[in-house]
């Protein structure tokens, strides 16, 4: 017997979650991610839809030693806990029957935030659904990448490519499913992670394909078969975008989405209804002008919930208007 579909997780309210670690990157910097956003103001951007929002304050966990990688993996012990932390705390707001939002931090925190939203996912009934927008697949391995250093790692990880520690967080292995994720603005891949990309067999819309036949159309197929008994989640790492528009990064990539083209992937998703989760990631406030990124941020997660420059009324063709 199908269940009935949940009530809109935004209906139970928004759960801020800082997470203030630097702890699987190579530039210092991310840990002031969350504070940069509270900055620039996401707490009430969100509130102004009339959504209940509750700061959760920042987690707690052990400092970045700034060491070289033991084993292919840099400051592994520290990246696991941090992990753990991002799960257990997920977990429970959407147990509670909020929509959580992890300001980050760096991506490899996503590997805790994925766990949890899988594991909740699987015990409601729900299909899952993850938009992955990155610059970078992050699908690397200890045996791929000198620098083993793991916010490249966390789809790997994701998939069962990982430390045991990692991969076996959210009481199942491979936590994701091929057709669970979709990878949108990829444009940096390793030759080694492009191989096991294609041999997972992961769905991505990567700049050349934007390129060819827009953005419109690309999201169109990352959310094909989204429906109320999908639980939408979207892990936005901030350089997704061009550096043009957001410098305050640790790992710029030249050639990213616009500044409308990331509005309008955040639009089509509001459009669906079915957003249930978030990760905010990779924001580097000390390469950053004037918290310029932050504010971009905040503007992209205030259409996700609702802001729109749609002047046609919902559901009309385009062109439909025109005498």
């Amino acid at each position: 017997m199908n269940q009935p579909p949940a009530a809109n997780p935004v209906a139970g309210g928004v759960s801020l979650i800082g997470v203030p670690t630097d702890i699987g990157a190579g530039t210092l910097g991310a840990r002031m991610g969350p504070e940069a956003l509270r900055v620039a103001g996401i707490a009430q951007a969100i509130a102004r839809f009339g959504v209940d929002v509750k700061d959760c304050g920042n987690l707690t966990g052990p400092a970045n030693p700034w060491q070289a990688a033991v084993n292919g993996f840099r400051h592994l012990p520290e990246v696991v806990q941090w992990n753990r932390l991002v799960h257990d705390a997920l977990y429970a707001e959407l147990k509670a029957g909020r929509l959580p939002i992890m300001l980050g931090g760096d991506h490899c925190l996503a590997i805790g935030s994925i766990s949890a939203v899988a594991r909740h996912c699987r015990e409601r009934g729900k299909k899952l659904r993850v938009l992955w927008f990155d610059a970078h697949a992050d699908f690397n391995t200890a045996t791929l990448t000198p620098s083993g250093n793991l916010h490249g790692m966390p789809v790997a990880c994701l998939f069962g490519q990982g430390p045991r520690e990692l991969i076996e967080m959210g009481g199942q292995v491979p936590v994701l499913k091929p057709r669970e994720i979709r990878q949108i603005g990829i444009r940096s891949v390793d030759a080694g992670e492009k191989r096991l990309v294609h041999d997972i067999g992961i769905e991505v819309f990567d700049m050349r394909y934007i390129d060819e036949m827009g953005m419109r159309l690309a999201m169109e197929l990352a959310l094909a078969l989204v429906d109320a008994n999908t639980h939408l989640h979207v892990s936005l790492d901030v350089d997704f975008l061009d550096p043009a528009d957001a410098p305050g990064v640790g790992t710029t990539v030249r050639g990213g989405p616009s500044y409308r083209e990331a509005q309008l992937c955040m639009e089509m998703i509001a459009d669906t209804g079915h957003l249930a989760s978030l990760d905010v990631v990779e924001l580097n406030p000390a390469l950053d002008l004037r918290n310029q990124t932050a504010e971009l941020a905040v503007d992209l997660i205030e259409s996700l919930f609702g802001k729109s420059t749609l002047m046609r009324k919902a559901g009309e063709k385009i062109g439909s208007g025109i005498r």
